[in-house]
């Protein structure tokens, strides 16, 4: 386990306190994290809480939240530096619960599948850090794993990763982080 005080917030949230086990974190109205594709706007807001992450590690972070505000979103952030840089995990848009990641290499780009029976479910993602890739897999509650992007990444820059949220529309959206840890890297994709 990671502890939460060994993390950095990349921007600090409106409130985050630990008990527990637990780390409670309320973002700030308007925080988000996108860089220019298809909407033109630059957004580096959201709040994470980062580690250093090397290549062979994994990092799995387990939350639950309310989902009931647009564009609501939590999950793992992966960073490289402000232009490159990953986000993975739900983000609640247009009433459904959306599985996916935002992998950011000067533009953005969003991939995304309704998972909508996740949403009273605590949720977990996963990344490996591979030498040439990042591997992110999710699951709700005890499922299986499943596969949800593998994307490129630089393996000889220094990252870090942790837990995310973010608000882009509204006030109020409180994150529980149930776990914070750090293992081996997957070293199969199936």
């Amino acid at each position: 386990m990671i502890a939460w005080k060994d993390g950095t917030w990349t921007h600090a949230p409106e409130t985050a306190s630990h008990r527990d086990g637990t780390l409670t974190v309320t973002a700030k109205e308007g925080s988000d994290a996108w860089l220019r594709t298809a909407y033109g706007f630059v957004h580096d807001s959201a709040h994470a809480l980062l580690a250093p992450l090397s290549v062979g590690e994994a990092m799995e972070v387990t939350f639950r939240a309310p989902w009931d505000g647009q564009f609501d979103q939590a999950g793992i952030f992966v960073q490289i530096d402000d232009e490159r840089w990953v986000k993975t995990g739900v983000e609640f848009a247009d009433d459904h619960l959306g599985l996916g990641a935002v992998v950011t290499d000067r533009f953005s780009d969003w991939s995304v599948g309704h998972v909508d029976h996740w949403r009273e479910l605590p949720i977990t993602m996963r990344v490996s850090r591979w030498p040439d890739a990042l591997i992110v897999r999710a699951r709700a509650g005890e499922e299986d794993w499943r596969l949800v992007r593998v994307a490129p990444f630089d393996g000889s820059a220094t990252a870090s990763a942790g837990p995310f949220l973010a608000a882009p529309t509204r006030a109020g959206l409180q994150v529980e982080f149930l776990r914070w840890e750090r293992s081996a890297a997957d070293t199969a994709l199936h």
